[in-house]
């Protein structure tokens, strides 16, 4: 029980300094805040990077493996309330619009494949999960806390990068463009 209430102790505490974190950056207009120009906003333009990680099956794969398709990327941790709260409108736009050519990619940051399954499991997700263990692609992607989300087009480039829990409403709003263009 010690080991439980120490981890218990410390998410509570992690939570605690990324909201003040972001609370202040959003106040001072930095990255969260978008008027600074740093952050997931600031890789709109940008090439979409792409690291091999495992998927839950252990297997090697990557953003660039979703090339052709337009992808809404998602940074998640289990730990992680707002991301627990935006996943089921994850789930949602990914059944609803994966015919029209939509990936959902949730990619598990700095947790085991064992954590992030039972979470899969728990919120009965059918998009593509990897595992990104030494979170590569929250560096590559400036997120500054989780969830942070990016758009990426079909020919591989980022359209928008979101710090923070998405609606599905603003999910709408940031891959229908791109799902009615066929460029």
């Amino acid at each position: 029980m010690p080991r439980f209430l120490a981890i218990a102790v410390a998410a509570v505490a992690l939570a605690a300094i990324v909201f003040t974190f972001r609370f202040y950056l959003a106040q001072t207009g930095g990255p969260a805040g978008g008027a600074s120009g740093g952050g997931p906003p600031s890789l709109a333009g940008a090439p979409a990077q792409s690291y091999q990680v495992k998927d839950l099956a252990g297997k090697d794969d990557g953003l660039a493996s979703y090339r052709g398709h337009v992808v809404l990327v998602n940074l998640w941790a289990s730990w992680c309330a707002p991301c627990r709260s935006e996943t089921p409108a994850l789930e949602q736009l990914y059944e609803r619009d994966r015919s029209k050519g939509l990936i959902v990619l949730g990619i598990d940051q700095g947790e085991s494949a064992r954590s992030a399954a039972a979470f899969v499991a728990e919120m009965k997700l059918q998009y593509p999960i990897l595992v990104d263990e030494d979170q590569r692609y929250g560096r590559a992607y400036a997120a500054i806390g989780l969830p942070t989300s990016l758009v990426v087009d079909r020919a591989g480039r980022i359209v928008r990068g979101i710090d923070g829990e998405l609606s599905l409403a603003q999910m709408s709003d940031a891959v229908d463009p791109l799902l009615r263009s066929r460029e």
